[in-house]
């Protein structure tokens, strides 16, 4: 339910754009390109299994838990602000 200034249905268009975007960066992730064999960060080889379970894996697993915790800082900001801030 909005109060103030803001529409009906502004808190719902928020979240649903929250969760498309979040879709859409995780589909931009998914890789369309063959596994390499080495990793592109340190040449370490990346083993078989990773390549099958990952189709489309650049990096080794040290080096995707590095990139991974890189993002997850990046992902806590809210670009959007605040609730409040957006339907005022």
């Amino acid at each position: 339910m909005a109060s103030g200034w803001a529409r009906d249905g502004a808190v719902q268009e928020q979240i649903d754009a929250t969760v498309e975007d979040a879709v859409a960066r995780v589909r931009r992730r998914l890789a369309a390109k063959e596994s390499l064999k080495e990793c592109e960060d340190c040449s370490e080889p990346i083993p078989l299994g990773r390549r099958r379970a990952m189709p489309g894996v650049r990096l080794c697993i040290a080096c995707q838990e590095e990139a991974d915790a890189e993002r997850l800082e990046a992902d806590l900001y809210n670009r959007r602000g605040s609730k409040d801030s957006q339907l005022k």
